[in-house]
């Protein structure tokens, strides 16, 4: 029976690391792959994969060759990977310095650095237990990526490939098709930038990513060399923000609630136009703004209620909007296939054998220091079912050395439902961190500086130092990576962060005056706090509400005011127990939507915690969210502008369609 590709790379992986002289061509052709084909040519191929799939792992696979022959003669070439070369550096962290640690990995709650900075905790880990940690009570901050165009970005910049997309010029209001070779990506005044070289003007250019009109193609057949020394923060530190200036909007009389007080309190905005009665039931705002993209995203997610009127290139960017809305909500629905329901459907990315590897070589050096720990202590540990770790533990017992005796195999038991380790073979230290494992830790240390109630006595900085130092060249790149603070942005909202952060250490109950969007008015709650959670400087805080007598998420933006009641918090509240993995917790009455995303769009699968997905051939999907509130639906169709509709239940999607067609009516009479 042949063995899988998870187990091939493990014994090619054995065997170059047990040997000293290294092995040849027709050795580990017979011992390791157990090839009798005499096909040469389809051999050699697929050695050369499983040498490259080694080397992104971390392995430095060398080639030798005796004195007087050439590499490319098989007969003498050798290969060997060296112990060391590949292996993490030890390194200790004290309680604090953990608590730093996990934190920093929890911003990146999806996307490939979450998964990155997950993968490079365990590493940590795995050369010893984790030390006693008590994070800040109910604190979770999250950094948001800028959709699907953000993962593409940072995996063609870790590769060093160029990529291509269609981008609206600010200085033309043209869409443009750029070929840039990209050099850093970081986020300031709440916006993300790319910075690199643009290959058609031969100039360092940056984009905001706001302003992508198109997927981002890579260009892996082409590579690039950055500048030596780049940083991305010292290059947005020198961009300029943006001037605050003034749109003018109609809004429905009777409607948007929140956006009417925004245009009555901007402060530092040239003069706005007094509000005035229309004659068509709309009054006139003047709302400040910076970014018109931004704004315009707003504006067409309320879709008739408000109207841009000027400057023109806002109202352009709200058409634009609303147009690609409509165009893809009356597309043909393509034909699609959920998988079935013992295929993990909730996952948007699909496991390789090199994911499965590189989570064996972690579980190795973890079960050596852990030993006896309960089978479903290990699987959580590594966030996967018990079915899986079993899956993992029974290629392990099966790899080992070329000669496949006793003692050349890795020796793992699992008894009485705990698990021991006794023949290891050498694989005892973690790799090395990749570059996306030493950008995710790096970059969410550095975003934590200044988030209140952080441990202190230079825990951040120390943690720093020592990563950098474990990360090695690796950990040098990561400086092409910049998250956003994930600090409070007013006072007013500082002040509020401290308040409900100490009620939920104290277990007390707050009485707020909010301000709900949806339903345009104010309302008084006394409500039972559990966690705080951002996404990036944008605070909530989760809470039973005793008012509608259910969890519900509230922004600290749109709290009016807030102030502890003076009771306790009541026994039906559960405790936080910590930070958990969801941002958003699923309720029994919530709706499940079938929606089908653009390959732009995907990233918004992962924003919603999709819990089926179908790939679809042009790079989309199709897929399954619950929401607990469907009466929005039209408003996130509209806000998202071309890349999301929705497919079920059909009155939803019915909804949404008559909404964007009645705002466009208003652009378009």
């Amino acid at each position: 029976m042949p063995v899988s590709r998870t187990e091939r790379l493990l014994n090619l992986l054995i065997a170059l690391l047990n040997t000293r002289y290294g092995l040849g061509r027709g050795d580990l052709r017979e011992k390791v792959y157990h090839d009798t084909s005499g096909n040469d040519v389809a051999f050699g191929r697929m050695f050369e994969r499983d040498k490259n799939d080694l080397r992104r792992m971390g392995f430095e696979v060398e080639t030798l060759t005796d004195t007087g022959w050439a590499e490319d003669d098989s007969t003498t070439t050798r290969y060997r990977i060296g112990k060391d070369s590949n292996r993490l550096p030890e390194v200790q962290f004290g309680p604090e310095e953990w608590t730093v640690l996990l934190l920093a990995s929890q911003l990146w709650e999806r996307a490939a650095l979450g998964t990155a900075a997950r993968s490079a905790v365990r590493k940590l880990q795995s050369s010893g237990s984790l030390a006693a940690v008590e994070l800040p009570a109910g604190v979770q901050p999250r950094i948001k990526p800028a959709g699907q165009a953000f993962d593409d970005l940072v995996a063609a910049m870790h590769a060093r490939h160029p990529v291509a997309f269609t981008y609206l010029a600010g200085s033309t209001g043209r869409e443009e098709l750029r070929t840039i070779e990209p050099w850093g990506l970081g986020s300031r005044f709440g916006q993300w930038y790319l910075m690199g070289y643009d290959r058609a003007r031969q100039a360092p250019r940056h984009f905001r990513l706001s302003r992508f009109t198109s997927a981002v193609t890579t260009l892996d057949k082409d590579t690039y060399t950055p500048p030596p020394g780049f940083n991305i923060r010292e290059e947005l530190d020198t961009l300029p923000e943006l001037p605050l200036r003034t749109a003018v909007v109609r809004v429905r009389k009777g409607r948007l609630l929140a956006l009417r007080r925004r245009a009555a309190d901007g402060k530092g905005v040239p003069p706005a136009p007094a509000e005035e009665t229309d004659d068509g039931g709309y009054d006139t705002l003047g709302l400040p703004f910076r970014d018109p993209e931004v704004l315009a995203e707003e504006i067409a997610s309320y879709g008739p209620d408000a109207v841009a009127v000027a400057p023109g290139e806002l109202v352009a960017a709200v058409r634009r909007r609303l147009r690609a809305a409509a165009e893809f909500s009356a597309s043909p629905k393509p034909r699609y296939e959920f998988p079935g329901a013992g295929a993990g459907a909730r996952s948007t990315g699909k496991g390789t054998s090199e994911d499965q590897l590189q989570r064996m070589l972690q579980l190795v050096p973890f079960l050596v220091h852990n030993q006896g720990l309960r089978i479903e202590e290990v699987a959580s540990h590594f966030g996967i079912s018990r079915r899986q770790l079993e899956s993992d533990l029974h290629i392990l017992i099966c790899s080992g050395l070329p000669g496949g005796y006793p003692d050349d195999l890795l020796d793992i038991q699992w008894e009485d439902g705990r698990v021991y380790i006794s023949q290891d073979l050498d694989l005892t230290r973690p790799v090395r961190f990749t570059v996306e494992e030493a950008s995710a830790l790096l970059t969410g240390v550095e975003t934590l500086r200044g988030l209140p109630g952080v441990a202190g006595g230079g825990a951040l900085e120390a943690v720093a130092l020592k990563l950098s130092a474990a990360a090695g060249e690796e950990g040098r790149r990561a400086a092409a990576l910049s998250g956003p603070p994930v600090t409070p942005v007013t006072p007013a909202a500082a002040d509020m962060h401290g308040t409900v952060r100490d009620a939920i250490a104290g277990g007390r109950q707050l009485r707020l005056t909010y301000l709900s969007p949806q339903r345009d008015s104010l309302t008084v709650r006394d409500v039972d706090p559990v966690r705080l959670y951002s996404q990036d400087d944008v605070w909530y805080f989760e809470a039973y509400c005793h008012l509608v007598q259910g969890t519900r998420n509230f922004r600290l933006d749109r709290v009016q005011e807030l102030e502890p009641n003076g009771r306790e918090v009541s026994a039906t509240v559960p405790a936080a127990g910590g930070s958990p993995d969801r941002l958003f917790t699923p309720n029994n009455g919530d709706t499940t939507v079938t929606v089908q995303l653009t390959r732009q769009g995907r990233g918004l699968a992962e924003d919603y915690y999709a819990e089926r997905v179908a790939e679809l051939p042009d790079g989309g999907m199709v897929v399954d969210i619950r929401f607990g509130n469907t009466a929005w639906l039209p408003m996130f169709v509209a806000q998202h502008g071309g890349t999301a509709r929705i497919l079920a239940p059909d009155e939803l999607g019915d909804a949404a369609r008559h909404w964007i067609a009645d705002a466009l009516a208003k652009y378009d009479g």
